[in-house]
């Protein structure tokens, strides 16, 4: 059985990846949530709709040891089971000036972007090396690229994951595994909801948010085996906001 995890799989852009996932290749999803198991459940019934299947881990990315204690289990119990794809999308925001981030807001959007692509790519890498396939994409942003104020904390996640995207690329690329990053700008989710669409527009050369539908559709492209030769890249995807 040949798999593909996203982590925070169940909503947003997290949830239209494993949909254009389950739509357009022939993997078993492994939907990852932390707190919305309703939500998750929907992901997994409209992936199923589409004709995929899949089922839902409940972990904190964040979290090393519940993270190890869930795959261990879910690896002993799927013995022929390879994952040959790993989306680390999870991650957090916890936005305002530098001065007033308080340390948990600093340590928590760190450790859920960083220490969660380290928790969840590190159990699968020896796996995805000995089976000489595999696709590893991070859902960074925009915001890691250039910098955005009122995000130091989440800026500074994003830009330690593409670093760690371009190294770590480099390290496995001769075993056919690779290892690139997508930075969205404004799209159109939970998490943006809140934001003055109409003013921010006017920042935007192609003037719209984006879609998730169109961030999972490149995500979906580099899974593929059309990306082989494509790896260690960060691919902006975000109207020509920073082009």
């Amino acid at each position: 059985m040949k798999c593909a995890i996203v982590t925070g799989g169940s909503r947003g852009i997290g949830k239209a990846i494993c949909l254009k996932i389950a739509e357009e290749h022939d993997y078993h999803l492994l939907i990852n949530y932390n707190s919305n198991e309703a939500a998750a459940l929907e992901t997994l019934k409209e992936v199923e709709a589409l004709g995929g299947t899949g089922e839902i881990l409940k972990f904190d990315v964040a979290d090393a040891n519940q993270t190890q204690q869930v795959l261990t289990e879910w690896t002993e119990k799927n013995t022929d089971a390879i994952v040959e794809v790993i989306v680390n999308n999870a991650g957090i925001t916890k936005d305002n000036l530098f001065m007033w981030i308080s340390q948990d807001d600093w340590s928590n959007v760190i450790n859920t972007s960083l220490n969660g692509f380290y928790n969840v790519t590190h159990f699968f890498i020896n796996p995805l090396l000995r089976n000489r396939f595999g696709r590893i994409v991070n859902i960074v942003s925009v915001s890691g690229l250039k910098g955005t104020p009122g995000q130091t904390n989440y800026s500074a996640a994003k830009a330690a994951v593409i670093g760690a995207t371009k190294a770590l690329a480099q390290e496995i690329a001769k075993r056919n595994v690779t290892v690139n990053a997508v930075a969205p700008g404004f799209i159109e989710t939970d998490m943006t909801d809140e934001l003055d669409q109409q003013e921010l527009k006017k920042l935007i050369p192609a003037n719209r948010f984006g879609k998730d539908e169109e961030v999972a559709d490149l995500v979906s492209f580099l899974v593929s085996k059309k990306s082989s030769y494509i790896t260690g890249e960060v691919i902006n995807i975000n109207g020509g906001i920073y082009s």
